[in-house]
């Protein structure tokens, strides 16, 4: 499979409830579909939509935006970032002329470095690098 980049909402949920920092970004994806790049940095698929920070561990959900704007789950609350070269793929999605009052548009983040992942990846102490991580320690 090719590397793709996607329109994603993400939200980090280590730490939060349903109320954790949120964007709506372009992410790329690995080849293999099994990490996602976001912001700098690499988060893996654990199940569902949960993904993982490869380096911090912490928590992220992952999912496609919803076209009717309601990304953030009903429990939950806050502004959600969206990157400045998302907005109008999210708006056209959505089929809106202007973003709602709860959307804060942030700079783009610049593209990941993939070298980095893929040093990190070469100097595990395991071959499998990704079954590695498939299950952390610290998973909610």
């Amino acid at each position: 499979m090719a590397s793709r980049t996607l329109l994603r909402y993400v939200e980090l949920k280590t730490g939060y409830s349903d109320d954790g920092p949120a964007w709506i970004a372009r992410v790329r994806t690995s080849k293999s579909g099994k990490l996602i790049y976001f912001r700098g940095k690499a988060l893996a698929h654990a199940e569902r939509g949960r993904h993982f920070d490869v380096e911090t561990r912490e928590f992220y959900w992952v999912s496609g935006v919803k076209k009717n704007g309601a990304d953030r789950h009903w429990a939950g609350g806050g502004k959600v970032s969206i990157e400045r070269g998302a907005v109008d793929e999210y708006l056209r999605l959505i089929g809106a002329s202007q973003l709602d009052h709860t959307l804060v548009i942030v700079d783009d983040a610049p593209a990941p470095d993939l070298n980095r992942f893929h040093a990190l990846a070469n100097h595990s102490s395991r071959n499998d690098w990704l079954a590695e991580l498939e299950t952390p320690e610290d998973a909610p």
